[in-house]
């Protein structure tokens, strides 16, 4: 098994991974699909008009998590990574006054997201609930072309083909590379016998395709995306979008802290606001739909960032020569989650998210402050643990209430649980592979109204205002 580093943090837009940027990118997919795909076409044949349907959760939350605004995009030709907010918003409402698409290298095709772009809330796609059908019109209005595309979370997608080819081989993934470690224990053994450490083995992984130079070099743009949005997220006054009229908040704390920080008054809860703030600044980006890096999600997006913040804030002899370490071993943690249960908060709720991440965080800082890979395993399992059943229930859709401030508790619990390692010696009674496969065993047992529908739990007990 092998995810990349890069498959666990992607620059993407906000306010979802699974939501915005999953179904851009199978927009764009299906453009592909048009102009190389292997289906019949006739030369007298051509795509004039594009229609998509959005299915189970991808319908119940998929105007608050702004999905309409990611096709739109996705069928102008716009990428997650490279589009910015102005941009988004200049071609989103070209297409919505011109009733047509134009990405580079096609035709026009008609497209009225008024018509053309359907929330289907009656069928749920059996391959998942993030599920979105394509279909492509001849200007006589026959049918030429029909993609069903899954969103699985954290910007991943798999066409329908994939899918049931992914369920067909379910047996290990044998990929070339030094480490092909499927789980923690695999993980551990192989640490064991090699003698390095997590991040040094994911590092030999990773150069497989790359060399590491350039490697270093991304990682640090990935980092420099994640930086820059806190600083953003502190800057930005206002209200949010989508008509719950929420404040940000991240730069009334962060001013406040800096106030006590100079006039040296004591705060025995330093640590914790700090984390607390930087989380939210994130996350009040993502919910606004600015640029972000998925981590493993847009939803739980806050909580790496905000513990290499605090780390890099609070030990005087911290510095940019960490983040390498850090997201090399929170990736590892993260590829053993995703492969062995999900990273969906529409598949296993908010645990398979803010878990998740909380999980890679620790893993990170532990690793960073000395841990040995037993320690650095322990952590993980204690901040993922700790999430367990934890759902997914976004007021009105958005990924505001109660997204934004979990992402502070989950960088908190990352800090915490890593210390708690770090004053053991790595031997423990729950596994991480155990405390996967309880989450995801929860996530499926979990009615689905918990999960990223808006149907259950804070979504309905709150009175939208």
């Amino acid at each position: 098994m092998f995810l990349s580093v890069f498959d666990l943090f992607k620059i993407g837009i906000g306010p979802s991974s699974s939501h915005t940027v999953g179904p851009m990118v199978a927009a764009n997919h299906f453009l592909d699909e048009i102009l190389n795909g292997d289906w019949p076409r006739p030369a007298s044949d051509g795509v004039a008009h594009i229609s998509v349907s959005l299915h189970g959760s991808l319908a119940f939350t998929g105007k608050g998590h702004a999905t309409d605004r990611a096709i739109i995009l996705g069928l102008a030709g716009k990428i997650p990574s490279k589009v910015t907010r102005e941009e988004a918003d200049s071609t989103i409402a070209s297409v919505t006054s011109r009733k047509k698409v134009s990405p580079d290298g096609h035709p026009d095709y008609k497209f009225s997201p008024d018509t053309d772009l359907i929330f289907d809330y009656d069928i749920i796609l059996p391959g998942h609930s993030n599920g979105m059908t394509f279909n492509a019109y001849a200007a006589d209005g026959r049918m030429l072309l029909k993609r069903v595309y899954y969103s699985v979370g954290g910007g991943f997608i798999l066409s329908e083909e994939d899918l049931a080819h992914a369920n067909e081989n379910k047996g290990p993934v044998l990929v070339n590379v030094p480490f092909p470690f499927e789980n923690a224990d695999q993980m551990l053994a192989m640490a064991e016998k090699s003698g390095f450490s997590i991040s040094k083995m994911k590092l030999q992984n990773e150069t497989i395709s790359t060399d590491a130079e350039t490697l270093s070099r991304e990682l640090l743009e990935i980092w420099d995306v994640m930086k820059s949005c806190v600083e953003q997220g502190f800057e930005a006054k206002g209200i949010l979008p989508g008509g719950l009229k929420v404040k940000r908040r991240a730069g009334n704390i962060r001013d406040k802290l800096v106030e006590d920080w100079t006039s040296n008054k004591p705060n025995p809860l330093l640590a914790n606001d700090w984390l607390q703030a930087f989380a939210m600044a994130v996350n009040e980006e993502n919910a606004a739909g600015g640029r972000v890096v998925t981590a493993p999600t847009n939803g739980a997006a806050g909580v790496i960032p905000a513990t290499l913040s605090y780390y890099l804030k609070f030990f005087p002899e911290a510095d940019d020569s960490i983040i390498e370490e850090f997201l090399l071993t929170a990736s590892a943690i993260g590829g053993i989650i995703k492969h062995n249960a999900s990273i969906s908060g529409a598949e296993v709720g908010c645990q398979g998210e803010i878990g998740a991440a909380s999980a890679m965080a620790a893993a990170g800082l532990a690793a960073i402050m000395g841990g040995t890979p037993a320690q650095v395993e322990n952590a993980a399992e204690i901040a993922l643990e700790h999430h367990l059943g934890m759902t997914c229930d976004p007021i009105g859709g958005l990924v505001q209430i109660p997204c934004i401030e979990r992402n502070g508790m989950g960088a908190i619990k990352a800090v915490s649980a890593a210390s708690l390692a770090l004053k053991g010696d790595g031997t423990h009674f729950v596994s991480l592979d155990a405390c996967i496969k309880t989450m995801r065993d929860t996530g499926h047992d979990m009615n689905a109204r918990y999960k990223e529908t808006s149907l259950g739990g804070l979504a309905v007990n709150v009175v939208e205002c």
